[in-house]
C-alpha cells in the first residue's frame, strides 16, 4: 500500500529498525556495549536506548554512534546537496522518471507479535505524552489500577502493584522500553485504558495500514503532522 502520511506509529517502526541495525553493526565489528559508548562519548544506558530504537536520545547521539560505526553516510546522503530537488523549468524537473521510494512492510503472518508489541508501544507512547499535559489522564489510570487492584488477582497483581509505583514517581521508561519486563507492564497496563476512544483507534488504524505495507515517497507532498497534546 503506498502511503503520504506519517504517523507516531511509523516513525517508531523506523526507530526500532535503525536500532536493530546499529546493534548488528555492532556485533559484526566485534564491539562490546562498553567499547562503543566510550568511543560514542555516552553512557551505556543511552547506548541501549539507541539500539532499542528509543525516541528519548537526540538525533546527535544517534549520529554519533553512526560515525563510530562507520554508517554516517547514509545520514549524510540525506543532509546533503544531491537530494535537492531539481530546479524548476530544468530537464530534471521535466523528467517523468518515478522519484525514489523507502519501502517499510510488515508481515502479519510472520511478525504478528512484533506488532502487537509495536502497537502496544505507540499507544503507551501517545498514552504518555497525554498523561504529561493533562491531570485528568493520570488522575483516570491510577482510579482505573485501584478498582484492579481491589479484584486480588495474583497473576496480574504484581505487575499492577509496579504500576502504582510507576504512576505515582511518572517512571514512564520502565514501560517504554523493548525488555520482555516492559512488555509485560504494557500488557497490563490502565495508562492507555485513559485515552480517548478516538486517539485509541486512530493509532489502531495506523497499525492495520502498517500491517498491509507501507510505501513513503516524496516527503515534499506530506501533510503538516496533526498537534499532538
Amino acid at each position: 500500500m503506498t502511503s503520504q502520511i506519517t504517523s507516531p506509529l511509523l516513525e517508531r517502526q523506523l526507530l526500532l529498525q535503525l536500532g536493530d541495525r546499529l546493534r548488528r553493526l555492532r556485533k559484526s565489528q566485534g564491539l562490546g556495549t562498553v567499547e562503543l559508548a566510550e568511543r560514542a562519548g555516552m553512557t551505556r544506558n543511552t547506548l541501549r536506548a539507541i539500539e532499542t530504537g528509543d525516541p528519548a536520545p537526540t538525533m546527535g547521539s544517534y549520529l554519533r554512534v553512526m560515525s563510530v560505526l562507520g554508517v554516517s553516510g547514509d545520514l549524510a546522503l540525506l543532509a546533503g546537496d544531491s537530494l535537492q530537488f531539481a530546479p524548476a523549468g530544468s530537464a530534471g524537473a521535466r523528467s517523468v522518471r518515478a522519484a525514489p521510494v523507502v519501502e517499510v512492510r510488515i508481515s502479519a503472518e510472520t511478525t504478528r507479535h512484533q506488532l502487537q508489541d509495536l502497537q502496544s508501544l505507540a499507544l503507551h507512547d501517545e498514552a504518555v505524552r497525554w498523561a504529561k499535559t493533562r491531570p485528568e489522564v493520570l488522575e483516570q489510570a491510577q482510579e482505573t489500577l485501584e478498582q484492579w487492584l481491589l479484584k486480588e488477582d495474583a497473576r496480574s497483581a504484581p505487575l499492577w502493584r509496579e504500576w502504582a509505583e510507576i504512576l505515582k514517581n511518572r517512571s514512564w521508561r520502565k514501560v517504554l522500553g523493548k525488555t520482555r519486563h516492559a512488555q509485560q507492564l504494557r500488557q497490563a497496563s490502565p495508562l492507555v485504558t485513559a485515552l480517548p476512544a478516538e486517539v485509541r483507534q486512530r493509532i489502531l488504524a495506523q497499525a492495520a495500514i502498517l500491517k498491509q505495507g507501507v510505501v513513503l515517497g516524496d516527503a515534499s507532498r506530506l501533510p503538516v503532522a496533526e498537534e499532538r497534546p
